[in-house]
Formats: C-alpha cells, structure tokens, sequence
C-alpha cells in the first residue's frame, strides 16, 4: 500500500535523472543534411531583381563549382553575412542567390546597403526550392559541384572563420 505512494515520487526521480544526464552530454551542432550527393532539384527562376539574372538548376551543369546562398532582404543574419559573402566573390567564388519570399525592391534595397556578391539570383516566391533542397531557414549556403549535385551544406550566417573552409569545400568539388 504505502509503495503505491511512493511510486509517482520515483518516476519523477528518474525523469530528473535522466534530464541532467541529457544536460551533461556534449552538444552536436553538426547537421547531417539528407540532399548531399543528391542532384538539385530542377527549378527555374525568374530574376529577384531587372538588373541580375534569375536561377535555375541548369546553371550549375556546366563543369565549375559554385555556392548557392538561400537569403532574404528581411533576414537579419543574412545582413551579418553579406561582408563574408563580398570575401568570397573577392577570392574567386562564384555565388548563386535565391531571394526567399521577397519583393524587388527590397531586393535592391538590401544589395544597395550590403553590396551584391551575386551572379545570379532568382526569387523564390513560395520558397518551392528552398525546401527542395532540404533547406530550412535563412541564410543557408550550398556547395554544388559542376554537375549540379549538393557537396555540402552551410547551416547559419556565414562568419569570417568559415570563409577558408567553404573555399576548401569549393576546391573538392571540382
């Protein structure tokens, strides 16, 4: 009888338990995406702005890696990223955008602000290849090897740290 009194008193005990362990456990940042290897999805996008060519997948068949930056004029952290974008156009990177539910103007506002590493972008109105690419969230960058196929894939803003490593990333995908 008295057991039973104690038996809700022990559940909670475990479950305690089993937090702080939780707790105590290195965290993984590392998200392994599902798309790398894979094809890009086919897609063909009109231009975000008059001035730059849209995006569309056959862009990315020709034999040259570049990058594919998910962004929008009303991300905050794509503003912290933009400087870190200009460094890789500088050293060579080619870089494809894809404008996430935004309008031309504020398009061309926030490359007038932020600079425009962009040799393309193309406006993705319903975020259709956004989410065809396991994307989920902006900013998020893609290296994409001269066949068109996902070889890594950058979670986040771009930082200065990671400007040498997606360089090197660009490099294997040749």
């Amino acid at each position: 009888m008295s057991w039973r009194l104690w038996l809700p008193l022990l559940a909670f005990a475990g479950f305690l338990g089993l937090a702080a362990y939780q707790l105590t456990q290195p965290k993984d940042e590392f998200v392994e995406s599902g798309m790398i290897g894979q094809r890009l999805p086919y897609f063909d996008l009109p231009p975000a702005i008059e001035s730059v060519d849209g995006a569309a997948s056959a862009n990315f068949a020709d034999g040259k890696p570049r990058l594919l930056n998910i962004w929008a004029s009303w991300c905050l952290p794509c503003i912290a990223e933009a400087p870190q974008l200009e460094s890789l156009k500088r050293q060579g990177a080619e870089i494809v955008g894809i404008a996430i539910r935004d309008r031309p103007p504020d398009v061309a506002r926030f490359l007038a602000q932020n600079g425009n590493p962009y040799a393309r972008i193309g406006r993705d109105d319903l975020s259709e290849v956004q989410l065809g690419i396991g994307s989920s969230g902006v900013p998020e960058t893609f290296v994409i090897d001269g066949k068109g196929v996902i070889r890594y894939q950058h979670i986040g803003d771009i930082r200065a740290e990671d400007v040498p490593m997606l360089l090197e990333k660009l490099e294997e995908a040749r």
